[in-house]
């Protein structure tokens, strides 16, 4: 089946240009120049990728990328002149899965489009486990039970379903800001931090030397992932 991607930018010239790459790529391509009209072709299409530029006509593109990540869970690759570090960690934390920085190569944004909709498939895959392993540890998603080194670790609900969050997309670095809607849902009002606590207290009972984790990683200016084996159990 032909995939659909929505490319959303209100220049004509770089719309064409990678309409053009996609479609030697077999992609069936689908066009917006403002963000309604992406808002509108979305919800009429439901494209399995959206490039969406960040400075857009009627709604920006991150406002669009938010109300997108409300209503569904289709993988958005953000375009944007803007290089700075503050500025592509909001892209990632508004929900986008990828971002690249104009100019770009039309080439390499190919690749990123494949990347991300090959690690998407890889996650619907990975929906569908019921066992997590990596080293000594075992998560079981349907029983909610850890164990390490064959013995059962208490964990609360907030901590299981953090850690559950990770090992989902095992290697994946997530942003606080992910964690927090994951684990408490995006009405919560808290600090971000206090996922830092609830990390910190998963160390604790996962990890033989919490202070040099091994399977619970910080990435520094983003967030938290957990370590992906080369041969996961599912």
């Amino acid at each position: 089946m032909q995939r659909k991607i929505l490319i959303v930018d209100d220049d004509k010239k770089t719309v064409d240009l990678i309409r053009l790459y996609l479609e030697k790529e077999h992609y069936q391509v689908l066009v917006a120049y403002d963000g309604q009209e992406a808002l509108d072709v979305t919800r009429e299409k439901n494209p399995d990728l959206v490039i969406l530029d960040w400075m857009l006509p009627k709604i920006d593109g991150p406002a669009v990328c938010r109300m997108l990540r409300l209503e569904r869970s289709t993988p958005i690759i953000m375009l944007t002149a803007r290089s700075t570090e503050a500025e592509k960690l909001l892209g990632l934390d508004l929900g986008a899965d990828d971002y690249i920085t104009k100019p770009f190569s039309p080439r390499e944004l190919v690749a990123r489009v494949r990347v991300v909709l090959r690690r998407v498939g890889q996650q619907e895959q990975a929906s569908h486990q019921t066992q997590f392993r990596l080293g000594n540890l075992v998560i079981d998603f349907v029983a909610h039970e850890v164990t390490l080194d064959g013995k059962l670790v208490y964990l609360t609900p907030k901590e299981f379903k953090l850690l559950e969050t990770l090992a989902r997309e095992p290697g994946r670095a997530f942003s606080r800001s992910e964690l927090v809607n994951q684990v408490f849902g995006l009405d919560y009002e808290g600090l971000e931090r206090t996922i830092d606590v609830h990390l910190m207290n998963l160390r604790k009972k996962i990890e033989p030397q919490p202070d040099q984790p091994i399977y619970l990683q910080t990435v520094y200016g983003v967030g938290y992932k957990l370590r992906r084996e080369e041969h996961e159990s599912s």
